[in-house]
This record gives structure tokens, sequence and C-alpha cells, in this order.
């Protein structure tokens, strides 16, 4: 799944000075369908001032902790796999005779059957970004969180008894459990307003546990080998059923029931003298004027401690503020396609060659990513020639996974607020093309280690570098509904996965090389038509500025000297 880059995003919200035409004035919205849904009425948000600083803290914790057990699970299923395969998951699948085997303990059946179940997970995780958003912007996060915590527990309730139930339990259970972290971890990045000054923090503590949360898989998979195979899955399961009870709980206790406001929200609320007279309520003493300036005296004393609290929430003022955004300015700038489709409705963006290309580039990377997470032992089974070498590939693969998630986050930070859009995603080309060669090299456990390290930071920061991409291009007020397009689309189309298994498998006797190297040769191909389109528009984007400041210079008359007379 992609963790939207929502650092970057939300420092595009409104600031001070701004001009409320500019598009950093609206707020942010995960509903991707938008105005496709019909208006539901909702509670306005809440301010951060308004709960107490303990209790915003407390939030805050909770959410890291049940996002670090619940957000992203379902991508820890390469430290899954064994576990399974142990368990003789699917294994009636395989022929008698067994002609067709992959590894010692497997066979192609039995593997195709496993990998779907990751695959339908990851679409269903790409394709939930579409009800997730809906069911934010309309119920809140109070609600996106039970739902989560529902889905959770269907999945855990599949998975603990499918090896007892007259039908294939394993692949609905997974499909739940995908479809449970989406709802638990979007819902809370609306807590990032509770500290406005440390919101990129608590975004990235909120990133890490995504990110970390497929190690939950991991640590089973030693206490199942510690325990001699006694601790099952069904009993793993039956107690991670505590998770979703305890997100339940805390949805109903502690978190907030209404998303927190944004900065923006913040300062408008609190700038906007309008909010002094509210005509249905006045209505009521329209006869009694010394009542009704009482009233509005109140309101405008209570609005004037707002602007108060909201100055020391933002922990903002006079040239603080103004050299915030200063940098924010200079950040747009150095993108250099900032606002190049803002403006434009979603059905010109998505026609539009920024669009199209992203999205290609985005379904071949994602493809490529997830069918790696599926079947990462398979192909070093077959490229290092060694049942045992490539155990210990996947190993370190499971633990670099989350690791790398953690590690990335500062590298994260400084590609994309310190480098243009091009060099990003010519970055992103660039490593995705040297990991795909990493990964053709047959016989060399340094080449196979070197890929994994590279994999497992590059993989966080092409998901965020795409979301930053769609906001700086496509910009808010329509990046619902265009980001989550790109993100459906690309989860529908990573079934062709199975497409892509069987193919090695049936096609190339195994060898992943085949398969990987068109991957290869598409993405790089894809990624360079991409990053060549975006570098004209740039140049084009900053010839017009100059063009734009040229012009709009104030001309200055050149002072003429007394009588006419030159010099």
């Amino acid at each position: 799944m992609s963790l939207h880059r929502v650092s970057s995003m939300s420092s595009y919200e409104h600031v001070r000075g701004s001009s409320p035409a500019r598009s950093e004035h609206r707020k942010m919205s995960f509903n991707p369908v938008g105005t496709w849904v019909p208006p539901a009425a909702k509670e306005e948000p809440v301010g951060a001032f308004e709960v107490s600083k303990t209790r915003r803290l407390v939030q805050v914790t909770i959410a890291v902790i049940y996002c670090l057990f619940a957000a992203g699970i379902v991508f820890g299923y390469a430290a899954l796999k064994p576990v399974l395969l142990d368990e003789g998951v699917y294994r009636g699948d395989c022929p008698k005779f067994r002609t067709s085997k992959v590894q010692d303990d497997t066979c192609y059946e039995q593997e195709i059957r496993l990998n779907l179940m990751f695959t339908t997970a990851a679409v269903a995780t790409n394709v939930c970004a579409l009800p997730v958003g809906a069911v934010l912007d309309r119920y809140g996060p109070r609600v996106c969180g039970i739902i989560g915590s529902l889905l959770l527990t269907i999945g855990s309730l599949f998975f603990a008894f499918a090896s007892r139930s007259p039908f294939d339990g394993y692949i609905p259970g997974y499909f739940f459990l995908a479809l449970g972290g989406p709802f638990v971890f979007i819902s809370s990045f609306q807590l990032s307003n509770t500290f406005p000054r440390h919101s990129g923090l608590i975004l990235a503590l909120l990133t890490g546990a995504f990110d970390s949360s497929s190690a939950i898989f991991l640590f089973y998979r030693l206490i199942y080998n510690a325990s001699n195979r006694t601790f099952t899955p069904r009993k793993f399961f039956l107690a991670y059923l505590i998770i979703p009870v305890l997100i339940a709980v805390v949805q109903l206790t502690i978190m907030p029931k209404n998303s927190y406001k944004t900065v923006g929200e913040l300062v408008t609320h609190a700038e906007n003298p309008d909010h002094d007279i509210r005509p249905e309520i006045d209505q009521q003493y329209v006869d009694d004027e010394a009542r009704l300036d009482s009233i509005r005296r109140h309101r405008r004393a209570r609005r004037e401690e707002i602007v108060d609290e909201v100055t020391s929430l933002l922990g903002r003022k006079g040239e603080e503020g103004n050299a915030e955004s200063r940098a924010e300015e200079r950040k747009r700038n150095i993108s250099g396609v900032w606002g190049a489709m803002h403006g434009r409705s979603a059905l010109q963006q998505i026609r539009s060659p920024w669009f199209i290309l992203i999205t290609l580039f985005t379904v071949i990377q994602m493809t490529r990513i997830n069918y790696f997470v599926a079947t990462i032992r398979t192909q070093y089974t077959h490229l290092l020639a060694s049942h045992s070498a490539a155990v210990r590939i996947n190993n370190f693969f499971d633990a670099a996974l989350p690791l790398g998630g953690i590690a990335s986050i500062p590298l994260i930070g400084l590609v994309l607020d310190n480098t243009s859009t091009t060099f990003t995603l010519a970055l992103l080309v660039s490593t995705a093309t040297l990991i795909g060669i990493l990964g053709l090299i047959p016989h060399s456990p340094p080449a196979a280690y070197a890929n994994i390290v590279l994999f497992t930071l590059y993989r966080p920061l092409y998901y965020t570098a795409v979301s930053d991409y769609a906001a700086k291009v496509f910009g808010f007020h329509t990046f619902g509904r265009v980001y989550g397009t790109i993100i459906c689309l690309a989860g529908v189309l990573n079934f062709s996965q199975s497409g892509l298994d069987a193919l090695t498998h049936r096609g190339f006797g195994g060898d992943p090389r085949p398969v990987n190297g068109g991957l290869l040769v598409v993405a790089a191909g894809v990624g360079g038509a991409l990053v060549g389109y975006v570098w004209v528009q740039a140049r084009g984007m900053g010839r017009r500025g100059l063009e734009a400041e040229a012009e709009g210079a104030v001309e200055r008359e050149m002072p003429v000297p007394p009588n006419g007379e030159g010099g």
C-alpha cells in the first residue's frame, strides 16, 4: 500500500498571509470519490486546543501502537509463508506424484495457491483506498477504526479455523486482514493535527509503524520455530484477536469521534470575524438589541481567545511564521512542477499525460514489488541453486523489510523536500533498474543481499514519492479521486502476478530471470518516458514563470533633469 507522502502534503495547508484563492487553503481530503457521492450531514472537526494535551498525547501513542500491530501485517507474507508450508496448507493441491516440484517442500500448484492469497490481499489493500476515504470523510475516524477492527476480527477467525473448515478459509482470511489495515491506518492520519508543530514527526511515527507491522509475522515465525511448531496458526490468530478488540475499545473510549481540524481550518476559524454573527440564532433576539449585542461581544471575546490558543498551538508568529512560509515556497519552487494541473477537473487530470505516465509506472512497479515479496524464496532457490541459501536470504529479507521502512524515513524527507520532482523520478527509475539488474545475477549471494537492502529502502521511497507527485501536480482539491484512481488501478492489475507466477514455473522451468528481465525493460521504458516528459514540462513551466515575472516587473522612469538638460 502506498503510504501517502502526507508529511509533505500537509505542508501545503493554509498558512497565514496566503491568498484564500490558493490551493493550499483547501482542506485535504482522503475521499477518492469526492463529490461523486451524495453529501451527508457530518459533525464539525474538533480543534486540538479543545482537547487536553495529555489526552492528545495518549491518542497519538495508542494509534502508533495499534498501527504497529495491524496496519500492514499482510505485507509480512514472506515470513508467514514458510509456516504455512510447514503446516501443509494447500498441499492437497499437489498432484499425487509431484512431477512439477518447485523446491523440496512444495509444488507448483501449492506455490501458485499460496501466492494468490497474497496477491488478493495486496489488491484489496490498494482498492480499499476508495471506500476508506469516503467513509473517513463522511463518518469520521471512529467509525473507520471500528470497521477496521471488525474486518481484522473476521480475518483472524477465518484464518484460525481454516484448517478445520469445509471451505478455503485462508484466502478470505488474508483478504479481510488486508481490508482491515487501511481502515485502521488511514483514519489515523488526522492525528497529525493534534500537535501541528510536530505533525511531521507524528506522521513519520505512523508511517514507521505501518512499515514495521510486517514484522509481526516474522516474530510469529520465530515463536513457531522455537515452540517446535506447536504454536500453530490457529493459536496465533486466536491470540491475535486481542488486537482488534483493543482497537474497538479505544475507539469507543479514548480516540476522537471526529477528525481534528487542520492547520488551515484552525487559522481560518480563528481569523474570521464572520463567526461573531450567527443569523439562525441571532434572529431570536432581534427585538432585544442589548441582549444581542452582549451575545456578539461574548462570541468576539471567545474568538479572540481562540486566536491566542491557535497561535500557542501552532507555535509560530511574526517572523517565525514568515520564515516557515518562505521555506514552503522554496520547496514548491524546487519541485519545478508544483501546480502543473491545479484548477483542472479530475477528468481533465486523468486524461493528461501527467496521470497516464505515473499510472503506468505505478502499475508496473507495484507489480514488481509485490511479485518479489511473494516469490523471493522460490526466486533465489533457482538463482542460487540452493534451498538453504534461499532460506537465509528469505530470513534476511523478513528482518530488513520493516527496518528498511524505518531507516528510509529521513532519506524520504531529504529527497522530497530538497530536490526537484524530475530528480526524484529519475532516482526512482535508476534505482528500480539497478534492483532489476541485481535480481538477474545468478550464483551471487552478495548481489542477492545488495538487492534486498536496496529494495527495502526503495519500496517506501517509491510509494511516498508517487503520492508526493500527485499532491504537487494535481493538487488537493482532486487528490483523493486522482490518487485513489492511480492506486486502485495498480491494485486491480496486480492480479497479473498469478499469470507471471504461472509463466515462470511452467514456461521457464522456475527460472525467474525472463519474467524479471521483461518487467525491468518495460519499467525502464515507461520510467524513462515519465522522467523525460516531466523534465520537458518543468523546463517549460520554469521558462513561462520567468517570462511572467519579467512582464509583471514595474517599469521605472528615468529621472528627468530640470529644464530637460542632461548631465
